[in-house]
This record gives structure tokens, sequence and C-alpha cells, in this order.
């Protein structure tokens, strides 16, 4: 978790070591990027349950800022001779960030919702240029309706599918219940907030999600 003084306190993943990569989304995210050298942050965790590294072929599927964790998992792999193959979307050739790092990855297939390059169409488009067969995990993170798109396309693999969600933190020790998903209570903050997409299926997570009040809110790209 990631605090920017007087604004608010945000969950984030590494990019690289010592690094993060941050899309200007929000009050709190806009005030990060806006902070100069020498200015101050407060970091609190690590927290849950990461990637688990498995198998000696995988398929990293990410979209937007939600890529940044997924080439730093990569090169990870890669390291340990891990095949690595990326699917990775963005809305634009504008918004392409860290395409180096996954080309020197292994094969990459990319996506554009307005087809300024690769597969013209969100995500789960580039679905049609592999045969998941072929890989011993998948590791998904982006925006949750992206998620969840590729869910429920891919249910047959779910048991192999690894996603990093995002929901509402407060305590990070499974007391307070603000993280937790319907109807069966998973405790993202120590359960997550990496689940395997079989326990995803039957749950809120692409239908709606609670608000810092607890109130109900929709799920947006």
């Amino acid at each position: 978790m990631v605090w920017i003084r007087g604004i608010d306190e945000i969950p984030m993943s590494f990019s690289n070591l010592n690094e993060i990569t941050v899309s200007a989304v929000g009050q709190a995210t806009q005030s990060l990027i806006s902070l100069k050298p020498g200015d101050g942050i407060g970091l609190r965790g690590p927290m849950g349950r990461g990637f688990v590294l498995k198998g000696d072929n995988i398929l990293l599927i990410g979209g937007g800022v939600g890529v940044a964790p997924l080439a730093f998992l990569g090169e990870q792999a890669q390291s340990i001779g891990i095949g690595v193959t990326s699917l990775i979307g963005f809305r634009s050739s504008r918004d392409i960030i860290l395409y180096h790092r996954f080309e020197a990855l292994g094969p990459v297939i990319i996506t554009s919702d307005d087809g300024s390059t690769g597969i013209c169409g969100r995500v789960a488009k580039g679905l049609k240029e592999l045969d998941l067969d072929d890989f011993s995990q998948i590791y998904l993170c982006g925006p949750e309706l992206m998620m969840c798109d590729i869910i429920s396309r891919t249910e047959r693999y779910a048991d192999r599918i690894q996603a990093s969600i995002n929901r509402y933190l407060k305590c990070a020790i499974g007391i307070c219940g603000s993280c937790c998903l319907d109807p069966e209570g998973i405790k993202v903050c120590v359960e997550g907030p990496v689940l395997t997409a079989s326990r995803l299926l039957q749950s809120e997570f692409g239908k709606y999600r609670r608000r810092s009040s607890g109130s109900r809110g929709p799920c947006r790209d």
C-alpha cells in the first residue's frame, strides 16, 4: 500500500526492483506522479499472497498499467528458465508501456481498443492467436472488467489462471472485512490479492465492488 500524505492510500505492485509504474487516473495517482525528488510517501506491506511461478511455459495477460507487474514477473520466470509468452492490450498505441521488456521475454501479442496497433479490440481478442493448452500457468492483471472477460472465456483453464485483483484494503490482516469478496467472504488482503480464477468465477468479481464506505459500487475499466 502506497500512502500519499493528506490524500489517500492505494494498492500498488512492483514493476521492477524498487519501482512502481503509475497511471494518473484519480486524485491519489495524480498526486503521486506530481511528487518531486525528496518528497516522502508511506509504504505498508508486503501484504497477502503474490504470484507463484509454476511449470515450464507460461502466459502473461495484461491490460493498461496492469501489465507492469507482469513484466517483472516474466523477467523472474525467464531467469529460472521458464518460457514466457505475453498477450497485452492498451486503449491505443499512445498508451503502450514496457513493450521492450515483454519483447525481450518471448512472443508478444498486442491489442488496442482503437486498432492503432496490433489486433483491433479488447485483450480477449488476442486469445484466438493462442492455444491455452500450451501453457502450464496463466497470469492475469489489469482492469477488472478485462480480467473478468478473459476468465469468462477460459473457464476450462480456471485452475491454472492466477489473477491479481484490486479491492479496498484497510486493516490488511483479515479482520475488518473491507476487502472481502461476496459470497464466500474471501479476504483479499490475506488470501489474495492473487487468486485462482476458479475462486473468482462465482464471486462478485466483475459484477460490483465495495467502496470505502462498504456500499456497493460499479466495476469500471
